[in-house]
């Protein structure tokens, strides 16, 4: 087999040695970690960019990889990886790297840098393999390998006793939504026997909604809703954004989009048969009052906050509300040919666009707040003044961010949503005006950070100075992602979001033609 054949398997491989190596490696030299954990994530990305082109320049047919035998029969463990498994991992790939330049200065002051290190590489490989796999109890096992790793990030500052709350509560509900995702898992292997993803979405098209599979169904969204962080199953996420250290914040809010991922390949690759052969609405239906609660409940908590990252926090869970409800309204039409033509396709491409978007331009300001606090000491936006002063760079790459999120033309914020709008309104006009609303209200909300964080006199008690360059580089890597983004849309939407729509809607090859 050619190297090329092996890319699935070692965009899993590589983080996973790096993550063995590190703490080795961290025996040795206490910086020599951050530099060498970079290189495997930069080698990493590397890979699925090289993935990327193999996949989007294919055929539409996923790419079939068989674990340890050249012999894809169905009950070997397979990676199944198509044009929107790989949209996902490149979300990943480029904020774990721009988190991992950025904590360079920022883990300066703390011991235990090569658990650090090797912790974020093991998000990385659950995150990727959740996002390749090709077999359900794999997903799981990954999942778990994320949500572990994430807490030991969280509870990384173990000075803070609210640090080990956060990540308490975090993994509490992780271990909940494990459980209830292996016992759907269990569920499904007891009728079919089974645990490949295509085998399964060919079993459940066959029988359709029976008892079993609609428990099934409703424990998957729940999961995989929570691992995202959407309302009402959004109670730890607050507190995990927030207590996480520097950029750690980015790299949870990127490890959430794998409960996106699962999310959507359990209502289109598993059920989507089943739904659209049966018209089964009230699955997209679910999905899209998922969405709003997020949306409203979200950005309305982030307006009263003070503390920066927990307002960063809440403003997450409302940019999720928006994925949620363009892909949503995908989901409620999957039944109906003409309504998916008409504006179906065009409301998941508006969620999937927001989905790398909101990556983007959420984790920039979640970097913008850690630079706020490295310079501050604090996260009270009442205790900040004056910031625009003494450091013009993170300023400038705040607003960069806030424009985005708030959807203010010409950002990619403003294109992505700007489809959502459009189609949503098609589908039902009470929720496009919603989401409009919370787009003013984010204005609002950031108005008000950059107003009280940014201008104003200096802070005279404190010597405020601009934020090393490696934490600059960190940001500036989103910011160029932003700016591109925001430039050349219909670029991005025909080149990544599109293919990415076409693999969502199409079903999934039996491995070995079994």
């Amino acid at each position: 087999m050619s190297f090329m054949d092996q890319l699935p398997i070692l965009i899993i491989a590589v983080p996973l040695l790096g993550a063995f190596l590190t703490p080795i490696l961290g025996m040795m030299s206490k910086k020599l970690p951050r530099y060498t954990s970079t290189l495997f994530l930069a080698v990493s990305a590397l890979l699925v960019a090289l993935m990327a082109f193999e996949v989007y320049g294919g055929d539409g047919t996923p790419i079939i990889y068989t674990l340890g035998s050249s012999d894809p029969t169905p009950f070997r463990i397979v990676l199944e990886i198509d044009a929107f498994s790989v949209f996902m991992a490149i979300i990943m790939a480029g904020v774990s790297l721009a988190v991992s330049i950025y904590s360079w200065s920022f883990t300066d002051k703390y011991t235990g840098q090569d658990k650090f290190y090797t912790l974020i590489l093991l998000v990385v490989v659950g995150s990727y393999g959740m996002t390749l796999t090709g077999d359900l109890f794999n997903l799981f096992v990954f999942f778990e390998i994320s949500s572990i790793a994430l807490s030991g990030l969280v509870a990384f500052r173990m000075n803070r006793g609210e640090s080990f709350e956060a990540a308490f509560k975090y993994m509490m509900y992780s271990t909940l939504s494990g459980l209830f995702l292996l016992f759907a898992i269990a569920l499904l292997y007891s009728q079919y026997g089974v645990l490949n993803i295509a085998l399964l979405a060919q079993g459940i098209t066959a029988d359709g909604f029976t008892p079993l599979n609609k428990v099934v169904l409703a424990l998957l969204i729940g999961d995989f809703a929570m691992k995202a962080g959407a309302v009402p199953l959004h109670m730890p996420s607050p507190y995990a954004y927030s207590e996480s250290p520097g950029g750690i914040s980015t790299l949870f809010m990127a490890a959430s989009q794998a409960g996106l991922y699962g999310l959507f390949r359990a209502s289109f690759t598993l059920f989507g048969g089943a739904i659209s052969s049966m018209g089964y609405a009230a699955v997209g239906w679910i999905v899209i009052i998922l969405g709003v609660l997020s949306m409203f409940i979200g950005v309305t908590m982030a307006l009263v906050q003070k503390d920066v990252k927990r307002l960063m926090a809440y403003h997450c869970i409302s940019q999720t509300g928006y994925i949620l409800l363009g892909v949503g309204v995908g989901i409620a039409v999957l039944g109906d040919a003409t309504a998916m033509d008409r504006y179906g396709k065009a409301a998941i491409e508006g969620g999937l666009f927001h989905t790398i978007n909101n990556a983007l331009y959420k984790g920039l300001l979640f970097l913008t707040a850690g630079a706020m606090f490295y310079a501050t000491g604090t996260r009270n936006l009442n205790e900040m003044r004056g910031l625009g002063h003494n450091m013009k760079i993170t300023t400038m790459f705040f607003l960069i961010g806030a424009i985005a999120i708030s959807g203010i033309p010409p950002s990619n914020g403003f294109s992505s949503k700007l489809l959502i709008y459009e189609s949503v309104f098609q589908f039902n006009p009470a929720l496009s005006a919603i989401a409009m609303f919370v787009s003013v209200l984010t204005l609002a909300s950031f108005v008000k950070v950059f107003y009280s964080a940014f201008l104003g006199p200096k802070m005279k008690d404190k010597e405020i100075k601009e934020v090393p360059s490696s934490m600059i580089f960190g940001m500036a890597i989103l910011v160029a992602a932003i700016l591109a983004f925001s430039l050349f849309p219909g670029l991005v939407l025909d080149t990544l979001i599109k293919p990415a729509v076409e693999a969502l809607l199409r079903a999934w090859p039996i491995p070995g033609g079994v």
